[in-house]
């Protein structure tokens, strides 16, 4: 940890180094070299520091992209699949056309296309931003993959490890924060001119952010011990740590330091609430807890049994917290809206033990359906929408599950499937879930093997990812800060479930100890991800 004496020092050489990258970017005027530049910056995941200069500097990029002679006026397949990976993350639509030119009569890429290792590279990364009916950017991933993949061995060790690296993790699929710690380990001693700048601000920046982040830790854990739910529900996952994992994801700019503390504590709620009804709960007492969620009636809160009063009198609380801090900063009143999250929470919650109370399988895509609000995803979107001053529906008073936005549902199922896969469970948690994977094999029979299952939910959460991407695209009604949030919550799920060999969770291990420092690894247990194991 940064000592707090050191922190105004870093902070200064920060302001010095931020004025000095901006000049860098505003004295470039080749189109090429400041793309060039925006990816770098990217990359080193302080971007966000100059949000304007990038903006315009895209925009204009934009006009002379789609104009009249659109990717043409580039020649280096690196160079348009640059552009248009960066015009796309920005909302910008561009034609995945722009890459015919690099195919033969019959649609395929020409063989001469994959010997240029930076062009293999920028379209294997282009090509995950594709939306739906795009197959052709389908087959420009596995086309740059397989000859990545068989090129390796021929590099030098330095490119052969960024080209594992990035086949492992395309940036559009991976957190900013999650990268740019390869970036920085990787290339900080060979790196000269202006890049070497660009480092130095990205280790200012990392260590002043790291500052931040443990400040923030001590704020929430302190709130958390204060409410005394883990030591009056021991039953619940104790998981400050980590619930905290997800909030820096979805605003991981400093300037939402205070969000990211007030979003955690319905994170956290998501969790408890899960225990209730997967481990510990009756089902006659998930039923009044639901029912008392959906009226919050004073009748119906008094029926409940002892720990859930704590919990619903606790959840009430902060609730009512966050919707006057909105109030406050934005002038509306959210409370209608935030109440309805979680009854649509416990509402999906129930009906997932009912079937299992019943011994009922769903449907797959019943089972889905559901799942997508059991996951936790729009109930803490939807508060972190709130806390941002937007709305999720024009009328608070609209059927919320019939209503929610592709920005909050995509993330969710990406969630859900990639938990229903069962790369493992919660050994803390006793519960008894379904699956999609279970559910969609049941359906099919056993002419399906496991491995053909997995491989269609996969696809499914290459399509949410279609569907997200779309979504992204301008026109949008949501801020760039929630549209980040809601890509970066999608991000998350591969943090929070990749498993080694051993069903640990290393990578999210290291992201912790990245994010906030060392860490003893005692919050991180298999299965553990915003949605009930």
């Amino acid at each position: 940890m940064v000592p707090y004496f050191m922190q105004d020092g870093i902070k200064t050489k920060q302001a010095e180094k931020l004025e000095e990258v901006r000049r860098i970017i505003m004295e470039e005027t080749e189109p090429v070299q400041s793309l060039l530049m925006i990816d770098a910056l990217q990359r080193l995941d302080i971007d966000y520091h100059f949000s304007e200069e990038i903006n315009s500097l895209l925009r204009e990029h934009n006009n002379n992209f789609n104009g009249s002679r659109g990717g043409r006026i580039m020649e280096s397949l690196h160079d348009v699949a640059l552009s248009f990976r960066l015009l796309r993350q920005h909302g910008y639509y561009v034609s995945a056309d722009v890459f015919n030119k690099y195919k033969d009569g019959k649609g395929r890429f020409r063989a001469e296309v994959a010997e240029d290792i930076r062009g293999m590279l920028a379209l294997y990364e282009a090509s995950h931003l594709g939306i739906e009916g795009e197959d052709e950017l389908d087959k420009a991933r596995v086309f740059a993959s397989k000859h990545l993949e068989s090129s390796a061995m021929r590099m030098n060790a330095g490119l052969s490890r960024q080209v594992q690296h990035i086949l492992k993790h395309p940036f559009h699929l991976n957190l900013p924060k999650f990268n740019a710690k390869f970036y920085l380990n990787n290339s900080s001693g060979s790196v000269q001119g202006k890049m070497r700048i660009f480092h130095e601000l990205a280790q200012l920046s990392f260590n002043v952010g790291q500052a931040l982040h443990q400040r923030e830790l001590e704020h929430f854990s302190t709130w958390w011990r204060d409410m005394g739910l883990a030591q009056q529900l021991r039953f619940a996952r104790d998981q400050p740590v980590k619930w905290s994992m997800w909030s820096i994801a979805c605003l991981p700019h400093p300037e939402f330091s205070n969000y990211r503390v007030q979003i955690t504590k319905p994170v956290a709620f998501v969790y408890l609430i899960d225990d209730i009804f997967d481990t510990h709960g009756t089902l006659d007492e998930l039923v009044l807890f639901t029912e008392a969620v959906n009226s919050w009636d004073d009748d119906a809160i008094n029926k409940l049994p002892g720990y859930m009063k704590t919990c619903f009198m606790a959840l009430n609380k902060t609730t009512n917290e966050i919707a006057d801090m909105v109030l406050r900063h934005h002038g509306w009143d959210p409370l209608v809206i935030l109440r309805k999250s979680w009854a649509m929470l416990c509402d999906a919650f129930l009906v997932e033990a009912k079937w299992f109370a019943c011994g009922h399988s769903p449907k797959a895509d019943e089972y889905l359906k559901n799942g997508v609000i059991s996951s936790g995803v729009p109930t803490v979107l939807i508060h972190l929408l709130s806390l941002l001053g937007e709305r999720v529906t024009e009328e608070a008073d609209h059927d919320l599950v019939d209503n929610i936005p592709g920005l909050i549902s995509y993330p969710a199922s990406i969630l859900r499937l990639w938990d229903d896969l069962g790369s493992a469970k919660d050994e803390k948690q006793q519960g008894h879930d379904g699956s999609y994977l279970d559910y969609h094999m049941q359906e099919r029979g056993k002419s399906l093997s496991l491995q053909d299952a997995r491989e269609h939910v996969m696809h499914l959460i290459d399509e949410e990812w279609k569907k997200l991407n779309k979504a992204c695209l301008s026109p949008n009604r949501f801020s760039s800060t929630f549209t980040v949030a809601s890509l970066n919550s999608a991000r998350m799920v591969q943090v929070m479930y990749s498993y080694d060999d051993h069903q640990r969770l290393e990578a999210l291990e290291q992201h912790i100890n990245t994010l906030i420092g060392e860490n003893d690894g005692s919050e991180i247990k298999p299965g553990v991800a915003l949605e009930n194991s």
